[in-house]
């Protein structure tokens, strides 16, 4: 990647911005102005702590960058980027000349071998977190069809390893080591498969009667023994920081947060803008919209479940809409779009293989 294709400006909107991560594939950008002086940073943290804040994914990133950017000259040493890197857990670090003018920049990867979300890790991952995740692994997973006739769509491989294993793996690199399995389709076979495998993780498997829909089975979760807990589907995957969405919950008292993902999507078609009597306004020739859509990863506080009703079925967006009425306070923690994966379609199913598989 050139180094121009990371920079940016203060007058771009935050859905430009959300667009060029996608783009680029890293979680900053270098803002610069018109003379390509480094004015700043932003990452995709910076945006997510704006919108859980606003509200709005609407406005320019002038308010919302990082104006006080850590940063290196081209005659200083790699060793000085080093430690600036190390002393400031940044991933990517500018390069300017004597001007300040942006000329390049330097990745974690360039100077060290250790991963940087694992350099993170081992920095302030407790051994043990003693909050439990649970994965709605029972359902028929009729959109992967003919595979989910024969295999159960939480064993259907990605890459070495089943899909419920990658979900599995992603919450244990943040010390997550208790997780419950809610089963149903093909269950024996999702309990004769781990049951054959090594596991350095606490497994529990729940059965459901009946299929209660993507809430309804909440209700056999009322003895579980934590305040407040995971609930993940079994066919999606996420890059996030699963410590950083527990800390969100709990500094806003939130009772319930979905993961969300910012959406881009591009109209084929001129869209008609009318007013009174019909009449023409104007039309915006193939607008692009951004909006969140929710991933099926939640956090879930347990007092909700009494309001889950027993061998009922129940959706999920049910239930959300269940608890504004009722005025409990649901959260919305957004993620990229390049950090969500449903691979309960074949098209997804596809891309997220051919991401894993380095293509």
């Amino acid at each position: 990647m050139r180094y121009k294709d990371i920079l940016t400006y203060p007058n771009i909107n935050i859905k430009e911005a959300l667009k060029k991560f996608n783009e680029i594939g890293e979680k900053l950008l270098i803002v610069v102005d018109e003379n390509g002086q480094l004015l700043g940073t932003i990452t995709d943290g910076d945006i997510r702590r704006y919108i859980l804040s606003t509200g709005k994914i609407e406005g320019t990133i002038e308010n919302v960058y990082n104006k006080n950017p850590k940063f290196i000259y081209s005659y200083e040493t790699k060793e000085k980027a080093k430690k600036i890197m190390l002393e400031n857990k940044i991933e990517v670090l500018p390069i300017v000349n004597e001007q300040k003018k942006v000329i390049d920049f330097i990745v974690w990867t360039d100077l060290f071998e250790e991963n940087f979300d694992s350099y993170l890790l081992n920095d302030y991952v407790p051994q043990k977190i003693e909050l439990p995740v649970v994965i709605m692994a029972g359902g028929k997973g009729t959109r992967l069809d003919p595979f989910t006739k024969v295999l159960p769509k939480p064993l259907l491989p990605l890459k070495d390893k089943t899909i419920i294993e990658h979900i599995i793996d992603s919450f244990k690199r943040f010390g997550f080591y208790i997780f419950i399995l809610i089963l149903n389709y093909k269950a024996k076979l999702v309990e004769a498969y781990f049951n054959s495998i090594n596991k350095d993780y606490l497994l529990n498997f729940i059965y459901e009667e009946d299929f209660y829909g993507t809430a309804g089975s909440l209700y056999l979760l009322k003895d579980v023994n934590s305040d407040c807990f995971f609930l993940s589907n079994c066919d999606v995957l996420t890059k996030i920081n699963y410590l950083e969405v527990l800390q969100t919950h709990k500094d806003l008292k939130a009772d319930f947060t979905t993961v969300t993902s910012i959406k881009h999507y591009k109209v084929p078609y001129g869209v008609v803008e009318t007013g009174k009597n019909n009449l023409v306004k104007k039309i915006n020739e193939k607008p692009e919209i951004v909006f969140q859509v929710n991933t099926g990863v939640y956090l879930i506080n347990k007092e909700i479940l009494k309001l889950v009703p027993e061998k009922e079925y129940l959706d999920m967006p049910d239930l959300i809409n269940m608890l504004i009425k009722n005025n409990y306070k649901v959260l919305a923690y957004p993620i990229n779009e390049s950090d969500y994966f449903d691979t309960g379609q074949w098209e997804e199913y596809k891309k997220t293989l051919k991401i894993l598989e380095g293509i």
